[in-house]
C-alpha cells in the first residue's frame, strides 16, 4: 500500500488533536511531521520508504528543536518554586522598611508568583534602595542592602 498525500494530513490532524486529548506536548511533533509529509507527498512523487523517512527524521528534528533550543530561551517566572530559589534575588525598595515595620519591594520578574512582596528588615533601608532577599518567612521576605 502506497499512501497518498491525504493520509498523512489526516494523520498528522489527528495526532494534533490527540495532544488535546492527552497533554503530553509530545505528540504533537509527530503530527507535525506527518502534515509536513503530506505537503511533501503532495508536491513530490514520494516512496513508502522516503515518506517514513522524512516523518521520522522531521518529527524527531522537532523534538529535538523544542526540547533543547525553544523551550530553554522561554522567559521564566518564579512562580511556583522553591523558597530556596527566591534567595539572593535583587529588588527594588517601594516603600521604606524599618525593624519591626513592613516595607514593600518589587522584582523585575515575579518571585514565587508575586512581583511585589512585603517585606521585613533588621536595618533602616529607605524606599529606592535595591535590596537583596535574605530568606522567606511566610508571607513575607525578610531583605538586606544589596
Amino acid at each position: 500500500m502506497h499512501p497518498e498525500w491525504w493520509h498523512w494530513v489526516v494523520g498528522g490532524i489527528v495526532l494534533v488533536l490527540a495532544e488535546l486529548i492527552i497533554p503530553s506536548f509530545f505528540i504533537v511533533w509527530f503530527g507535525l511531521g506527518a502534515l509536513l509529509v503530506g505537503l511533501l507527498a503532495l508536491a513530490f512523487d514520494l516512496s513508502l520508504t522516503a515518506q517514513l523517512a522524512t516523518w521520522t527524521i522531521a518529527s524527531l528534528a522537532m523534538v529535538v528543536l523544542w526540547f533543547r533550543v525553544f523551550k530553554q530561551s522561554f522567559v521564566k517566572t518564579r512562580s511556583g518554586t522553591a523558597d530556596g530559589e527566591a534567595i539572593g534575588e535583587i529588588g527594588l525598595l517601594v516603600s521604606a522598611v524599618a525593624p519591626f515595620e513592613r516595607g514593600k519591594v518589587r522584582f523585575q520578574r515575579p518571585i514565587l508568583g508575586s512581583e511585589e512582596w512585603v517585606c521585613l528588615s533588621d536595618a533602616a533601608i529607605a524606599a529606592g534602595e535595591r535590596v537583596k532577599v535574605t530568606a522567606v518567612e511566610g508571607s513575607f521576605v525578610k531583605v538586606s542592602k544589596a
